[in-house]
């Protein structure tokens, strides 16, 4: 398998990596805003979906950095950002256009009712396998 390498600058694109990045793990620690460069960011466990269909058992999980660019503000709820080592599951990423412009709220759906918004100039984001595979015998259930 090689490295997933995606970039979104609409929503169909944005559905692709929300796909990818579905029942990926990561830490509070693992989450980085930044006010003056206008990025958000966070390293997670992704599952890999995409070899998931084809396999019985051994699934795989991968390190994975998921950059959201021309981030204008950030809400969560649901969250402790204190506790930087709580684990979430990332369940979708969704958006929610604002006015007739490109501008609008990406939105983290997490397990749990948790949720982070991201309000947006417009959608750039970035999905990068950072590291290795690595096998995991479970496979994300959801009811």
């Amino acid at each position: 398998m090689t490295e997933l390498k995606l970039l979104a600058l609409d929503t169909d694109d944005l559905g692709v990596i929300s796909a990818h990045m579905q029942d990926a793990v990561f830490k509070v620690g693992d989450v980085h805003w930044s006010p003056a460069e206008r990025n958000f960011a966070l390293a997670g466990n992704r599952f890999v979906w995409e070899t998931a269909v084809r396999k019985r058992k051994g699934f795989e999980r991968r390190r994975s950095a998921l950059v959201f660019k021309r981030v204008e503000a950030v809400r969560s709820t649901g969250i402790d950002r204190n506790n930087r080592d709580e684990v979430l599951s990332l369940l979708a990423v969704t958006f929610t256009q604002k006015g007739e412009g490109p501008e609008g709220t990406v939105e983290l759906v997490l397990a749990g009712n948790a949720t982070i918004a991201l309000d947006v100039e417009c959608i750039e984001v970035a999905l990068a396998d950072v590291g290795g595979a690595w096998e995991t015998a479970s496979k994300p259930r959801h009811p």
